[in-house]
């Protein structure tokens, strides 16, 4: 008897989206809610360096009729460069890229608290207070210290924190460690996922990763770029398109929607129904998850 079909991806879709289970202000099934609110049908949970979320993500997308894509966004640098490694359908259970992110998760906590003790020599805030501001067991990181100023009274949102006491200039920053870009592609992919470059042009060439270093992930297994991103230049796009259609890889647009933590709303950004299936088909670490 011949199998079952599978089932098609439906758009729009969405392939970045957090929940309150890394830096987003909504649980995994609200992040759900909001998606289908704003008309989304695929959606992706991308929660940074954890697959936590996965499950009930995916039993609410099922409640709603919606598609959910399991996905991580894994920490990396390159120089001095911070680069996002957006993983979509790997093994959630592959131990060496479990390793990696407890290693991230662990150095990111100690860092969260040397930035909190190097502003708590100007500023009224102690650790208890950025603590106050995470659920469940959330890595605490640069949001939720915003987050821990903001009920402060300290500043008046996010952005403000960002543009202020947690910009490096200020001097409060602390680094954190993260693996080259190089490493998390590999780990990904030997995971059975598809690696997708986040936002990789945000800001001027000297912020992206430099066109010879992109080949060397490619040659690595890199499965394309998330392009349609409200913070990538119209310079850039065009460039990472040319590669893109060089190579034949994926390409994707997406909102890197936090809750009321950014003002990026679901499906402002989406990837087409032809480029999400070609995700899918390349994955071979896990499967969607269809209604």
């Amino acid at each position: 008897m011949a199998s079952a079909p599978t089932p098609r991806i439906a758009g729009p879709v969405d392939l970045h989206m957090h929940s309150n289970h890394s830096d987003g202000t909504e649980s995994p099934a609200e992040v759900m809610r909001q998606a289908h609110a704003h008309g989304v049908r695929t959606a992706a949970l991308t929660d940074h360096d954890r697959t936590t979320g996965w499950d009930e993500a995916a039993g609410a997308a099922a409640a709603l009729g919606m598609t959910l894509i399991p996905g991580m966004e894994l920490s990396a640098k390159h120089e001095w460069r911070s680069v996002h490694v957006l993983g979509y359908l790997f093994d959630p259970l592959d131990a060496a890229l479990r390793a990696e992110t407890d290693r991230i998760r662990g150095d990111r906590i100690g860092r969260a608290e040397r930035i909190v003790r190097n502003i708590g020599r100007d500023y009224d805030l102690l650790w208890e207070h950025v603590v106050e501001q995470t659920t469940l067991d959330a890595t605490v990181g640069r949001p939720h210290i915003a987050d821990a100023l903001i009920a402060r009274g300290i500043v008046r949102d996010r952005t403000e924190a960002f543009d202020g006491i947690l910009h490096p200039r200020e001097g409060y920053y602390e680094p954190h460690y993260a693996p080259d870009p190089l490493t998390a592609v590999r780990l990904i992919t030997r995971a059975g996922g598809v690696a997708i470059i986040a936002h990789p042009v945000t800001s001027g060439r000297d912020r992206m990763m430099p066109v010879a270093f992109i080949e060397r992930l490619i040659a690595a297994g890199l499965g394309g770029f998330e392009i349609d991103h409200r913070e990538n230049t119209a310079g850039g796009k065009r460039m990472l398109r040319e590669i893109a259609a060089a190579h034949d890889l994926i390409v994707t647009g997406s909102s890197d929607y936090h809750g009321s933590g950014k003002p990026n709303l679901p499906g402002e950004n989406t990837t087409s129904e032809e480029m999400a299936a070609r995700l899918v088909d390349r994955a071979t670490g896990t499967a969607p998850r269809f209604p």
